[in-house]
């Protein structure tokens, strides 16, 4: 039998796995990389405006809520790494926007915070790195048996 010399099974087989697994590696643990920062912020997010939400509703009166409820924000954030001085909070009142502890009201807190991609530098120089934003509302009742001010 006569062998080809074009056709020689020789190589460097080890070194074309090692290539082609490094090419479809590093892009997949990036990808697990940033989708577990990224779910992260989102649970951070959301439990936050509910627990804030909660605790809001349950204050005696608004200092006590407001404090209540930026502790719990600050709690539930730093929980997943995420700095409270970063998030953006606001609290919305219904139906009367001046009293948020009326009774049978509904407290509206909305919790918002950039999360930061892995290993991505800032964009343009601009000091500000590459993120994704993502927001969470939670919506509690007064309780009826709160107790009426005054």
């Amino acid at each position: 039998m006569l062998r080809s010399r074009r056709s020689s099974d020789e190589g460097s087989s080890s070194l074309e796995f090692i290539t082609t697994g490094l090419i479809l590696l590093v892009p997949l643990v990036y990808l697990v990389l940033t989708m577990s920062a990224v779910q992260g912020g989102a649970l951070a997010v959301e439990g936050a405006s509910r627990q804030a939400a909660r605790v809001y509703v349950q204050a005696d009166d608004e200092a006590d809520a407001a404090a209540s409820a930026d502790r719990a924000i600050a709690v539930a954030l730093a929980d997943y790494g995420i700095d409270a001085s970063d998030a953006s909070v606001s609290v919305a009142c219904e139906p009367d926007p001046r009293d948020c502890l009326s009774r049978h009201g509904f407290v509206t807190v909305t919790v918002e915070v950039t999360v930061g991609l892995p290993l991505i530098p800032p964009i343009l120089g601009l000091d500000v790195p590459a993120g994704v934003p993502l927001s969470s509302t939670a919506t509690e009742q007064v309780s009826r048996f709160t107790e009426a001010e005054g």
